[in-house]
């Protein structure tokens, strides 16, 4: 065995799939002087890789989710070690049919070959099911399993034939030497290495590692039980590993794959089973591996009656027997995605972890892509380790979120769909007086959010047919016809939308206007008291954020931005400020609070309980003033999201309840009314073709795309220019446009109404892919109450993003017409924006 180097420009920890592909793609990368460390024996040293199913279904409804695991599908198959063998998901309830039918409109979207199959097809496939048990499937024939051992094998001698890469398996890690805040050594049983970068890739072991060096990383290791079930005479004719489709009985939460004589039966249908990093087994102490832990057969007892039901011919062979058997340990996070990008906490420490088999090879090389360019081709920002805030890094938020999500591996989870766990965590001043109104609350970030409000239900009256109800459950549930009410009262008269769940960062100093010139895309150099909204991008030119930023003073900006990016973003903008000390961030976030005042008396109302002039010329839009209302110190910027007159209020904590009955009291001669976030973020929003981070706008996507680009570039360089100025030149790949539904009757008779992600068609029910390979699929789609439409955003190829062009969407394997309204940012309602610049 070769002595440990002193040094190494990176090196990498665990040499599970996650591990080699990153050593195989930093290779590729040219990278260099790459060591890889794992305290197992090589090739299989005992983490989850060499226990897993190995089994991949491409179809996800996360689009994220869905393209790196068809990369990686990719690099199986030209690394040899993939096996297509088909798969199958089955149903034994209606309701699991629907979700198919939804399956298959991803499968569009995504580019992925599926259909749907009735009982006796799929018998045709797999002829030991029992038919009479289930409604139907969902096929897929590209459905297949993986070597993974053999997989990370090529991977490190590709790095090492290279001359990339040194590895060092049965070495332990000790300790994580930070100074300064910055990665210097890690410490092994067999010596120290210095070393620029760490990347940390090791799956359930992930946070103790992390813990070592001062930093986290929100996952826990979590029980799935499998079994294998042989020899099974029917196997026995088979001449390779796996012949038949993989099936998975998503209404029993289990899975059964053939294993060559065996049938391996897995489940996601037992009680949540979570274990601490620091207990798992050592390699000597375990029978097995460290992650394949004794089986505990009373809680696999209704799944195996579950699977014979399904099976009965093989999995009731009496020849037959449980030849194995594993509490197998995987990586859960707090929301199911991976954790990937440098720790919060300490520079050059990565984090590469919480990634299945299914998708590793293409999260290692986005992982690379962005520790080597500053982006990666596929978006993966849903996956960034530093979108948690503090509350979503404990361990009670940890385990009391992936209690709820284990069972929910395989369910049915609307996309609207609100945690019940750790809720409450972060509330407003104004939440007192929301309960009273019957809030119905939704969770960004920790913060209880009104999504509407039940006081309001009397406006369902009011507004009669301008209210659209919908008719079946799928898509009403998480929704209320409240949210188009408030919205037509928002129009008419005046409203209030609790904001606090925005995130504030002050920055300032001597240094402060060329370092906000760098960080944004539109002019920063403005006067004191104007507000710019802009684009944020990283170094490839797409969207990193967007947000507004405030000039409070010569030296001092506020950056306000939406509370789910507000982590991330906080992040971003730390990890650019100038070495040289002259600009200072402070995270004001926890405490301010903002009240939305928007609506036509907007002005009547805010004038009233202020003596400052309010008037158009006095406070035009888009500037901000500080104002004493009622005797509160406040901030207020002239500026909306839902395309009415008003401003955003903002004041300190302890003002904000006071804040809140003063606009209340006022407003009531105006017949004021609370909105939620149903109106904000979704009917307002749309009406007017505002983009949405993780929506409309992702890495993928340029601000020229977009409809965000202005007229002039300014002078001052900033991140992702030269990416900018060449997306300016050429013609736009796609357009983002607003699309109306024109008929929502499905083939039943019963109107349905889309919820976002399904693939926009041509009308013969033809993806469309733009020339750069991008699919058109719903980016947002909500009601449009003062336009009368149901409205749809997604990005169109330029032969498409015509106005007045009909196309399709597919909803639950069904085409409704829809129409080209808008190509661009023009707003649908509104269009020269009179009614917000009054």
């Amino acid at each position: 065995m070769s002595d440990l180097p002193k040094k190494a420009k990176i090196v990498v920890i665990g040499a599970g799939i996650v591990g080699n592909g990153l050593v195989y793609h930093l290779a590729k990368h040219g990278w260099k002087d790459i060591v890889l460390l794992d305290k197992g024996p090589l090739p299989n040293p005992g983490g989850s890789t060499g226990h897993a199913s190995n089994f991949i279904f491409p179809v996800d409804h996360s689009k994220e989710m869905a393209m790196t695991t068809l990369d990686s599908m990719q690099q199986y198959k030209e690394l040899g070690v993939f096996t297509e063998s088909g798969g199958i998901e089955v149903a034994r309830t209606e309701e699991r049919m629907e979700e198919l039918r939804r399956r298959m409109a991803s499968a569009k979207a995504w580019g992925i070959e599926s259909r749907l199959l009735t009982p006796d097809e799929v018998e045709e496939l797999v002829p030991y099911i029992d038919k009479s048990v289930i409604l139907g499937g969902f096929y897929t024939p590209s459905v297949g399993v993986v070597d993974s051992l053999r997989a990370g094998t090529l991977m490190r001698e590709y790095a090492i034939e290279q001359g990339a890469l040194q590895m060092f398996p049965n070495t332990e890690i000790e300790d994580l030497v930070v100074k300064k805040g910055k990665i210097k050594a890690v410490v092994t049983n067999r010596g120290k290495i210095k070393a620029k970068y760490v990347m940390i890739a090791a799956g359930v072991w992930s946070p103790k590692l992390a813990e070592m060096a001062g930093a986290t990383i929100p996952l826990t290791p979590a029980v799935h039980q499998m079994i294998s079930v042989g020899p099974l005479a029917l196997m026995e004719q088979t001449s390779s590993e796996i012949e038949y489709p993989i099936v998975r009985d998503m209404d029993t939460f289990c899975y059964e794959r053939q294993n060559g004589n065996d049938m391996e039966v897995g489940s996601y249908a037992h009680r949540p089973i979570l274990m601490d990093a620091k207990e798992i087994p050592s390699i000597e102490e375990s029978a097995m591996s460290p992650t394949e832990l004794p089986f505990t057969e009373d809680d696999f007892e209704p799944q195996l009656e579950q699977a014979l039901e399904l099976m009965p011919e093989i999995l009731g062979d009496e020849k037959a027997g449980i030849r194995h058997a594993i509490n197998g340990l995987l990586s859960l996070t707090p929301d199911g995605a991976p954790l990937i990008g440098e720790t919060i906490e300490v520079k050059n420490l990565w984090s590469v972890a919480a990634i299945w088999i299914k998708e590793a090879p293409g999260f290692a090389r986005a992982a690379v892509e962005w520790f080597t360019h500053g982006a990666s081709e596929i978006d993966i920002h849903a996956s960034d380790i530093s979108r948690f805030y503090g509350y979503g890094r404990t361990k009670h938020h940890i385990n009391a979120r992936t209690s709820e999500a284990f069972n929910k591996t395989y369910g049915i989870v609307h996309p609207r769909e609100q945690w019940a766990s750790n809720r409450n965590v972060r509330v407003s001043p104004f939440y007192i007086r929301e309960v009273e109104l019957g809030a119905e609350f939704f969770e960004t970030a920790g913060w209880e959010r009104p999504q509407w409000y039940n006081s309001n239900e009397t406006l369902l009256d009011e507004y009669g047919d301008q209210v659209n109800k919908r008719p079946h459950e799928w898509d009403a549930r998480w929704w209320s016809p409240i949210i188009n009410a408030e919205h037509l009262a928002m129009r008419e008269r005046v409203a209030m939308v609790d904001l606090t769940a925005f995130a504030f960062f002050d920055v300032e100093g001597p240094g402060v206007v060329d370092y906000i010139e760098k960080m944004a895309v539109n002019k920063m150099d403005v006067a004191v008291g104007r507000g710019v909204y802009t684009p944020i991008l990283n170094p490839h030119g797409g969207f990193k954020s967007d947000l507004t930023i405030l000039r409070l003073a010569k030296e001092k900006y506020r950056v306000v931005t939406g509370g789910g990016d507000g982590a991330r973003d906080k992040k971003w903008f730390m990890d650019n400020l100038p070495k040289d000390d002259s600009v200072t961030f402070t995270d004001k976030t926890s405490a301010l609070c903002t009240i939305g005042l928007w609506g036509p008396h907007a002005r009547d109302v805010l004038q009233s309980i202020t003596a400052d002039d309010v008037s158009n010329e006095a406070f035009p839009y888009s500037t901000v003033k500080n104002l004493i209302i009622n005797g509160i110190p406040a901030t207020a910027f002239r500026i909306s999201y839902v395309g009415e007159l008003g401003w955003e209020i903002t004041t300190d904590m302890e003002y904000g309840l006071k804040l809140w009955d003063t606009l209340w009291a006022a407003g009531q001669q105006y017949r004021l009314v609370p909105v939620g976030i149903g109106v904000y973020g979704t009917t307002g929003r749309l009406e007017k073709g505002y983009r949405l981070m993780g929506h409309e706008l992702e890495g993928e996507y340029s601000p020229v795309e977009a409809g965000l680009d202005r007229r002039l570039v300014k002078r001052a360089d900033f991140i992702g220019k030269e990416a900018y100025l060449k997306a300016r030149e050429e013609e736009p790949a796609a357009i983002l446009c607003t699309l109306t539904v024109d008929d929502h009757t499905s083939a039943s008779g019963v109107k349905r109404y889309m919820n976002g992600g399904e693939p926009i068609v041509t009308p013969d029910g033809e993806r469309i892919v733009d020339s750069h390979g991008r699919p058109s699929y719903v980016t947002t789609a909500g009601a449009g109450p003062s336009v009368g439409k149901l409205l749809l955003l997604a990005y169109l190829p330029p032969q498409y993003a015509k106005e007045g062009t009909k196309l399709a969407v597919e909803y639950m394997t069904e085409l409704y017409p829809v129409t080209v309204a808008v190509a661009g940012s023009r707003p649908l309602f509104d269009p020269e924006n009179e009614r917000m610049k009054k």
